[in-house]
C-alpha cells in the first residue's frame, strides 16, 4: 500500500509539472505574434486538468462496470 501511495505521488508532481510547463509555453506563445489579414486562430492550449480529470473518471466508471467497488 505504500508503494501504491508513491507512485500516485509521483503521478501527481508529473501532472503538476506538465500543467505548469503547457502554461509557460502557451503564455511565451501567447496572442503577441501578429497575424495579418484573415489567419486562423492558434489552437487554444491542451488542458490537461480536464483531460486528466475525465481520464479519472473513466477510469473509476471502468472499475465500477467490473465490480471492484461495493
Amino acid at each position: 500500500d505504500g508503494m501504491e501511495s508513491k507512485k500516485k505521488a509521483v503521478a501527481a508532481a508529473v501532472a503538476v509539472i506538465d500543467y505548469i510547463r503547457a502554461e509557460e509555453a502557451a503564455k511565451g506563445t501567447g496572442s503577441m505574434g501578429g497575424r495579418a489579414g484573415m489567419a486562423a486562430p492558434a489552437p487554444g492550449p491542451v488542458r490537461l486538468w480536464g483531460v486528466s480529470g475525465r481520464q479519472y473518471q473513466m477510469q473509476m466508471r471502468s472499475m465500477m462496470q467490473m465490480r471492484t467497488f461495493r
